[in-house]
């Protein structure tokens, strides 16, 4: 749109609105008025920027071992200390970063990617595809998330390991532990898609009564065009805003099973595993810095997504602009 002129003399104009900016200017400057939005965002990259780069940052492997220097305190050496196989802990500390970087964006992914296609179809189509939707979706609230995804993992990942084992070509992949990344991957996505299907369903159903979609059927549009060109476009702000949330959530319950010894197993580095296999040495000198740490890592990753799900919020809010 052309701006807005008044000629006061010849030659002389003044601007009666301010200069349009770019989107993503725009949007960045709506973002940082929150300012724990802005330091959400640098745990977060810090976050990112450790599990990519976790075998330059940490000074030793996460199965090296060194039985001559078990359990000591903190010291230049060994900043966190070393658990009871010798093994750096602050090593291990950044190496579960790339753990939790694997899991909580997979499952994240997989479950938005339900939630959105579940909640476009319940949405927009309605009747009996609505109702299964809906019904399953509350089949699986009614358990508590962390206790389904605790029966899923429980349940299907001794089954799948024993089944794999019988092919040659798969053995390799359970020894490595590939397999309890699928599970914990899995478990995660089936109990993290209901709320996001029900979020977009609750925006396809005011969105599909707007004169654009319905000028859209009433030209011919097939349907499948118009979810994912018309009304996809139009639900996603609220959709980032919780999927930035859950990422929070992934991450926290990652490090909840692995607790809970179901979810990633020694040795592959896990924050919920490096408190519950250190918890025993709690009056040892080392072990204070064992536990706090991990745990304290994953209340700062909680916190600061769901801190950017807030200053998302504010940025993409229609109602919020001037």
């Amino acid at each position: 749109m052309a701006q807005a002129q008044l000629e006061m003399k010849p030659g002389v104009r003044v601007d009666l609105l301010p200069p349009r900016r770019h989107p993503l200017t725009e949007f960045w400057r709506r973002y940082r008025r929150n300012r724990l939005a802005v330091v959400g965002l640098v745990i977060a990259l810090l976050f990112v920027v450790t599990g990519i780069g976790s075998p330059w940052i940490a000074p030793y492997s996460y199965t090296e071992q060194n039985l001559d220097a078990v359990e000591l305190p903190p010291s230049w050496a060994h900043p966190l200390g070393t658990d009871d196989l010798g093994r750096d802990q602050f090593s291990r500390l950044v190496w579960a970063a790339r753990t939790a970087l694997i899991v909580a964006p997979s499952a994240t992914v997989v479950g938005v990617t339900l939630g959105l296609l579940f909640g476009l179809m319940a949405g927009y189509f309605g009747g009996w595809v609505d109702r299964i939707i809906m019904r399953l979706s509350d089949v699986l609230f009614a358990f508590p998330g962390l206790l389904f995804a605790l029966l899923i993992a429980a349940t299907l990942q001794p089954r799948f390991e024993q089944w794999l084992l019988q092919f040659e070509v798969t053995k390799p992949w359970v020894r490595s532990g590939y397999v309890e990344f699928l599970v914990v991957i899995t478990a995660l996505s089936a109990v993290g898609w209901p709320g996001l299907a029900r979020l977009v369903r609750g925006q396809i159903l005011s969105l599909r009564e707007e004169p654009f979609i319905e000028a859209a059927e009433a030209l011919g549009i097939p349907a499948h065009r118009i979810l994912f060109r018309h009304l996809l476009p139009n639900a996603l702000p609220p959709v980032i805003v919780a999927i930035s949330m859950g990422m929070g959530g992934a991450i926290l319950a990652e490090a909840s099973l692995s607790f809970l010894g179901i979810g990633i197993q020694p040795p592959t580095p896990s924050w919920g595993g490096m408190i519950i296999n250190n918890f025993q040495y709690w009056r040892k000198p080392s072990a204070p810095w064992m536990l706090w740490a991990p745990g304290l890592i994953v209340a700062a990753l909680v916190f600061a997504f769901n801190f950017i799900g807030d200053g998302l919020n504010e940025a993409l809010n229609p109602r919020d602009q001037r």
